[in-house]
């Protein structure tokens, strides 16, 4: 696991949006937040990128209702989906006046 996190921390991504434009995009800070999620920092992990753990919650919830075909599984991952771009939004508003 060690070599991994090694691995992901000297191969982060570029935003191309940050450098053509010199402003964050609402995606900045979610590889550096799931490195801090990875060594197990969950404050970290969390003031990177608020919306890692909505996200990963819509993609666990998709891929069990995709598994188990749950009954009320469309509307339970469009409010999850509801909720990750409103904490998307909310912390990049934040994040560029702060």
């Amino acid at each position: 696991m060690n070599e991994l996190i090694h691995w992901l921390e000297n191969h982060l991504l570029a935003c191309p949006y940050k450098s053509m434009f010199g402003i964050s995009c609402p995606g900045c800070g979610m590889q550096r937040s799931f490195i801090a999620l990875l060594k197990g920092d969950f404050v970290e992990s969390f003031l990177l990128y608020p919306a890692l753990f909505p996200v990963f919650f819509t993609f666990l919830l998709l891929i069990l209702h995709l598994k188990f075909k749950l009954k009320n599984g469309a509307c339970y991952i469009k409010y999850s989906f509801i909720v990750s771009i409103s904490t998307m939004g909310v912390s990049y508003i934040i994040k560029l006046f702060l």
